[in-house]
């Protein structure tokens, strides 16, 4: 399986932002024209943009619609979006207004009914985000943490009929100290959907030891990048020659 890289365009009061353990109030803002930064990605070569509605995470609806919609206007890559996406409705309307697949995060931990419903009515479309904080699923915008295992999720949610899995350490999340491979792995070991790594990328080396690990556990399908992209720490084409 070829490692695919989602540059990660995180939407804060119509802001693109990078936050430090999805902390809000301790975001970094890297440009006001989220649209644009989807170009610049698209221009850069990636196949993909990754796009996180903040507000709405924690809202539990959508509050950043006219950023996301500017977003798909501007680019002809897909667009895969989560954040405050809770119910069926609300990932019919993003499917319909051109998303390519919605990512179900807390709706996953609390609503399993609805990933099966999603992923039945709208097939290869839905995403399962799984975010952790060690081991243990995160909801509400990373602001609530439950007593169930994030591997745990994974299997309940294996043949929902899912497209893909991202996992998050959010200990991690934007603050540059590397991807969790093991618990990344581990979470791979335990299903057969494709996983895709997110928090923490530095650098090339990162994304070289994802490649590694990908020789082996084959269902390992990519990796978000945030930060290190937005302050060159890690460059487009250095990250996609390494792919």
């Amino acid at each position: 399986m070829t490692l695919t890289l989602f540059p990660a365009i995180d939407l804060k009061d119509g802001a693109c932002v990078r936050l430090q353990r999805g902390e809000m109030d301790r975001a970094t803002i890297y440009g006001e024209d989220p649209a644009a930064q989807a170009k610049a990605w698209q221009a850069a070569g990636f196949s993909w943009v990754h796009v996180v509605d903040l507000n709405g995470a924690f809202a539990g609806k959508t509050a950043n619609g006219p950023a996301v919609k500017a977003i798909l206007d501007a680019v002809n890559i897909p667009v895969q979006l989560g954040g405050g996406i809770r119910d069926l409705g609300a990932v019919e309307s993003w499917l319909e207004a051109g998303v390519s697949r919605v990512i179900l995060g807390s709706a996953a931990a609390k609503n399993p009914g609805l990933v099966i419903e999603a992923a039945k009515k709208f097939p290869g479309r839905v995403v399962v985000g799984i975010d952790a904080k060690s081991g243990m699923v995160a909801t509400e915008g990373w602001a609530e943490t439950s007593s169930l295992k994030a591997t745990e999720l994974a299997q309940r949610l294996e043949n929902a009929g899912i497209s893909a899995i991202i996992y998050t350490d959010i200990a991690r999340d934007g603050m540059k100290t590397g991807l969790n491979l093991a618990e990344t792995t581990a979470l791979a070991r335990a299903v057969s959907l494709p996983v895709i790594a997110s928090g923490g990328v530095a650098g090339i080396a990162d994304i070289l030891a994802l490649k590694d690990a990908a020789r082996t556990q084959k269902n390992l399908a990519g990796t978000i990048l945030g930060r290190a992209l937005y302050d060159g720490s890690l460059s487009p084409a250095e990250a996609l020659a390494a792919c």
